[in-house]
């Protein structure tokens, strides 16, 4: 895909690729299926890096822009399945 992720430039690097590591997750699921365990640890780093819902409501919406990937939908489809369920989104 041609757009860039939305990112903080005050998160350090290691933070920047943890985050984007994250949307790749969610591109990922739409693309071919996530594992839901990997999909809600990259989920579960990104909370860290974060912590705000306002905050991750912003860049998820900005991500849904570009790319047209549900962030939110992923993961609320990712947490009510099962523990090794494969997650594909439409």
């Amino acid at each position: 895909m041609e757009y860039q992720y939305p990112i903080d430039y005050h998160w350090s690097t290691e933070e920047i690729v943890d985050v984007i590591n994250f949307f790749q997750s969610i591109e990922n699921a739409y693309e071919k299926g996530m594992g839901r365990e990997e999909l809600m640890a990259a989920y579960r780093r990104f909370k860290e890096i974060v912590p705000g819902k306002a905050e991750e409501k912003k860049l998820c919406d900005e991500f849904e822009d570009m790319s047209s990937y549900s962030a939110y939908r992923t993961i609320k489809k990712a947490r009510e399945s099962a523990a090794n369920e494969k997650i594909v989104m439409k």
